[in-house]
């Protein structure tokens, strides 16, 4: 076969496919999201979902697995905290065929709420866990670690990090050697975890792992490079390692960790026992050095190398007294910070600017999608976010909290169609039957945005390319019994409509919906109808009272005393900058 230049995320796909996976299961997440889209090329051989969360996507592929058909399970580092209830228990149940989770963790937050290292999970679940340098290692690990869940009938976890996830390198390609379906039989005291069966499976699990030790210490994964001398021996995992070849080079000895879970006890002892002095190089955590620590071995670690953000190789370099810091040209001047703002048309910004004018009157708590960029100025949109969901949920406990300290504000929260399906519903039903005076609004582009555009239960198409029937949220919002009277279905670019939705919620007592429904102003049909129409200033009328410009659209500016259309091309005439011109100096054409 063919080589190729692909990312990690590319390579984990081809590796699964490779190694025969039948059924995929992801919500999107950066940096996992791509693993999901590319098996979807291979449709005709994987069947492939979009799952409304982490937990039922592993859900998904626990039930192939014990069914006897190779699965993969894909998440974000965060998505694996909605999985961990599953994953503890799968652990204990084996898994019958290959099962590998994916966990994408992002050091230096990119994208991302936190900088958890979710090599922790590995030790806890009492799974085996890889972790892949590069491309090529992404696809040859993965399908090495089908085939160790399905001898050891154990889960895996494939630990990658957002560099390389996305870093592109050379892979040789194979073909598709897709084992035979395993046959499902139905075993109690294996795969239903009563007490009763929990308890023998527990034994069962830590005599396991105290066998794969030694199939750790002897795996070609974990491999041994002697330099040119024995004074420093490095021990390091993942990207890390790569940082660690460039900073310490061919004097130095590496031990080099692809099978991290259970730890190479013997592997490790022996390398540190042949070097004079121990380094370890791994970003996040100090999970290796623990583990070396605890084998009674002196090493340096986390007391230079940093804990916090995305390593490198001048770092690295730095933190081991290996080079000095480089002189740097400096000057007074600074660039202005760019922080990234909402697309010129999105739904979200007229939600924004209608809150923006009754903030003294609300206390706003937000969530994780792309509406979390109305956190930032100039709207300032909300002052807490914790996770996905907790934008609803989280209204309860704050409502409450405000109410002691009278404090008459109406809380607000806030998410997104998406993050509805993914963890919002449980709120939603929490806030109904508490009956807690909060507004709940939910901003529905009918696709999940941030991550680009992939399908959820509430559109019409799904990952496999077919056509199928949406859920509706407003009909699971009425099957709480919240009658028509508290819900409100608005256009949010239309200022009328969303302000006196937002007056009448603040005016209520108890719970109310706001349903914001405009799609994304980038899907392609919106992009297509959209096409030809846009906004422009008739400068004539133009007064230059900067109204307009409030709305912090992309494609707006001011310029000699008056606003600019700067850029027709990405212009969606949405309209939102003429509702705010009293002087009629603002028109659409094209539409």
């Amino acid at each position: 076969m063919d080589k190729q230049i692909i990312s990690g995320d590319e390579a984990v796909a081809r590796g699964a496919w490779e190694a025969g996976v039948r059924v995929a299961a992801a919500y999107p997440g950066t940096p996992s999201t791509e693993i999901l889209e590319n098996l979807s090329l291979f449709k005709d051989d994987v069947y492939v979902q979009w799952a409304c969360n982490e937990k039922v996507a592993f859900e998904i592929a626990a039930g192939a697995a014990i069914g006897g058909v190779r699965s993969l399970a894909a998440m974000k580092h965060v998505g694996m905290n909605v999985a961990a209830d599953p994953m503890f228990t799968l652990a204990y149940t084996g898994v019958n065929a290959g099962f590998v989770v994916v966990t994408a963790d992002d050091p230096g937050c990119h994208s991302s709420q936190n900088e958890q290292d979710n090599r922790w999970y590995a030790l806890h679940a009492k799974c085996l866990m890889l972790e892949p340098s590069d491309s090529a290692e992404c696809r040859d690990f993965t399908i090495a670690a089908f085939e160790l869940s399905e001898k050891y009938d154990i889960p895996v976890i494939l630990r990658m990090t957002t560099r390389v996830c996305h870093s592109k390198s050379l892979v040789q390609l194979g073909q598709r050697q897709a084992p035979p379906v395993k046959t499902y039989e139905g075993n109690a005291q294996k795969y239903a975890m009563l007490p009763a069966n929990a308890r023998p499976r527990h034994a069962y699990v830590e005599e396991n792992l105290a066998r794969l030790e030694e199939v750790s210490s002897s795996s070609p994964l974990n491999r041994v490079e002697w330099g040119t001398d024995t004074k420093i021996g490095v021990i390091s995992s993942g990207i890390s390692y790569m940082y660690a070849k460039d900073a310490f080079g061919p004097e130095a000895s590496y031990l080099k960790l692809g099978f991290t879970n259970p730890m190479p006890k013997s592997l490790i002892r022996d390398f540190c026992s042949r070097v004079d002095k121990v380094c370890i190089v791994e970003e996040g955590d100090g999970f290796i050095e623990y583990a070396v620590k605890a084998l009674g071995i002196e090493c340096t670690g986390k007391d230079v190398v940093p804990r916090l953000g995305e390593l490198d190789s001048q770092t690295v370099a730095l933190a081991f007294g290996l080079a000095e810091k480089p002189q740097v040209y400096s000057a007074d001047a600074a660039a202005p910070a760019r922080p990234p703002v909402l697309c010129a048309g999105c739904p979200h910004r007229g939600f924004y600017f209608a809150l923006r004018s009754r903030r003294a009157k609300i206390a706003p708590v937000g969530d994780i999608g792309c509406y979390s960029l109305g956190c930032l100025p100039p709207f300032n949109g909300f002052d807490a976010a914790l996770c996905m969901g907790s934008g609803w949920s989280s209204t309860i406990g704050l409502a409450k909290a405000l109410k002691a300290q009278n404090d008459e504000r109406k809380v607000l929260g806030l998410l997104g169609d998406s993050t509805f399906f993914h963890s919002g519903i449980t709120g939603l039903i929490d806030v109904v039957h508490s009956n807690s005076d909060v507004i709940l609004c939910l901003l529905d582009n009918s696709i999940t945005a941030m991550t680009g555009h992939q399908d959820h239960p509430g559109t019409s198409g799904n990952l496999m390319g077919e056509t199928v029937t949406p859920v509706d949220p407003l009909a699971i919002i009425r099957a709480t019994g919240l009658s028509d009277e508290r819900i409100r279905i608005v256009d949010p670019i239309d200022q009328v409509q969303m302000g006196a939705a937002l007056d009448e919620a603040i005016a209520a007592s108890g719970p109310f919906v706001i349903i914001c429904r405009r799609p994304c102003a980038l899907l392609k049909p919106v992009m297509a109808a959209n096409a030809g129409i846009r906004c422009v200033v008739n400068t004539e009328k133009c007064i230059g009272c900067r109204q307009c410009v409030k709305t912090a659209c992309p494609s707006l500016t001011f310029e000699n005393g008056k606003s600019v259309i700067y850029d027709p091309a990405g212009c969606t005439g949405c309209g939102l900058c003429m509702q705010q011109c009293r002087f009629g100096a603002i028109e659409r054409i094209g539409g």
